[in-house]
């Protein structure tokens, strides 16, 4: 059996190459995950994969990143937990600070051809899981049904009537009661389940440090800090706990992930003159062209203030202040879902909740990964090139995203 040390290794090296070529945003990162962790290493299977993105899509927080948190917690506890966080996390984090400091070198991006071949591979590895998870988890009429409402639900409702997140939790949410009312139990077989002697040592390995105890302990953490920063911010005046404030609570109270923290980012920094408007904007494009998760735009942000902890050490602040929510929450809240899930209800509940991140995902694949990742004929030839190097000849998807990024950069 694998030591403790070796599998914290084996997180870090696996999630350290994800975060250096996992292009193409947080359903995207998704996608990588699936190929990676349940196609290649087979470290779960998709209902299990399915299991873990439905619970973080309706967590707040970075979902990609609290995916990646919950697989480093499932295959080497506490330490594969902070191994992958650091892993997939520090290349952008690395990459935005530099920008921060060196902001005069550089210029726009937005139209590069290796960026747009990136995009244009983004697509086709999200429409690869998209298939693949379909196949397993959709493979009657009542799951496809469910999928399919989940997707119109997604692409027909409009933000003015309701916000894109609040409509995803909204359509896992139908999921869970339409499987608890539809669905029955499913049988779940050898190759659902994985061996006897696999679950078993899984459930060891969760009991045997004492998850629960800690993730209760980590739920008090959460809400301590929610709770109790805002209040000492106001006592104190200090600039760096305001800045730990700033960035906790956009990491702790924003649904959906992604893009969805820029807005309280910028109301939080911007008119209180913390970063002027030209340079967040500046960050934002940057954050677009980088890999990993874009919560990294926060240390662009740490590193930019013009007032308090900034620099290096502003950087780093302001990235352990945003992620660190999620962290505490998949700590706190995973185990519990562990034994949630062999309770018979749950299970059927959660089969429809399956079925609908397949309808997640599908939406998603049209917007915005393909809206933005097509843009011309190129970056759809590429895209379906992509598309069948990695679903039919199983080119790795680092390879993929390095092979579309040089086309992208020699022809479009």
């Amino acid at each position: 059996m694998t030591s403790a040390p070796a599998r914290t290794a084996e997180v870090a090296g696996t999630f350290l190459r994800l975060g250096l070529t996992s292009f193409g945003g947080p359903v995207a990162h998704l996608g990588y995950f699936r190929e990676t962790f349940v196609g290649r290493r087979s470290w779960l299977d998709d209902r299990e994969y399915a299991d873990l993105v439905a619970l973080c899509q309706m967590l707040p927080g970075p979902a990609s990143s609290q995916v990646g948190m919950g697989l480093g917690l499932r295959r080497a506890g506490l330490p594969g937990l902070v191994a992958a966080w650091v892993s997939f996390t520090l290349p952008s984090a690395i990459l935005l600070t530099l920008f921060a400091l060196g902001l005069s070198a550089l210029g726009g991006l937005g139209d590069a051809g290796w960026l747009l071949g990136l995009k244009a591979a983004a697509v086709a590895v999200v429409a690869g899981a998209v298939r693949s998870m379909a196949t397993t988890l959709t493979p009657d009429a009542k799951r496809a049904s469910i999928a399919a409402a989940a997707l119109i639900l997604m692409l027909v409702v409009p933000d003015s009537i309701m916000p894109t997140a609040l409509v995803q939790i909204a359509a896992i949410v139908l999921g869970g009661v339409l499987g608890l009312a539809w669905l029955k139990r499913p049988h779940r077989g050898a190759q659902d389940q994985g061996s006897p002697a696999e679950a078993a040592a899984h459930e060891a390995r969760i009991a045997s440090r004492g998850a629960r105890r800690l993730g209760i302990g980590a739920l008090i953490a959460f809400a301590a800090l929610l709770l109790g920063l805002p209040a000492l911010t106001a006592a104190t005046g200090d600039a760096t706990i305001r800045l730990i404030d700033i960035f906790y609570r956009a990491g702790a109270l924003v649904f959906g992930g992604g893009h969805v923290v820029l807005p309280l980012l910028e109301a939080e920094l911007v008119p209180t003159g913390l970063i002027d408007h030209d340079t967040f904007l500046a960050g934002y494009g940057a954050a677009q062209a980088v890999p990993g998760p874009l919560f990294t735009f926060a240390a662009f942000l740490g590193a930019s203030m013009t007032t308090g902890p900034t620099g290096i050490l502003g950087a780093g602040i302001a990235l352990l202040a945003i992620f660190l929510p999620a962290g505490l929450l998949v700590i706190g809240i995973l185990p519990f879902w562990e034994r949630l899930r062999a309770w018979e209800p749950a299970t059927a509940a959660l089969t429809g909740v399956n079925a609908a991140v397949v309808g997640l995902l599908g939406a998603a694949l049209y917007d915005p990964v393909f809206v933005e990742g097509i843009t011309s004929p190129g970056t759809l030839a590429l895209a379906v090139a992509a598309f069948v190097a990695s679903t039919m000849w199983k080119a790795p998807a680092w390879a993929t995203v390095i092979g579309a990024g040089l086309a992208g950069w020699l022809v479009l």
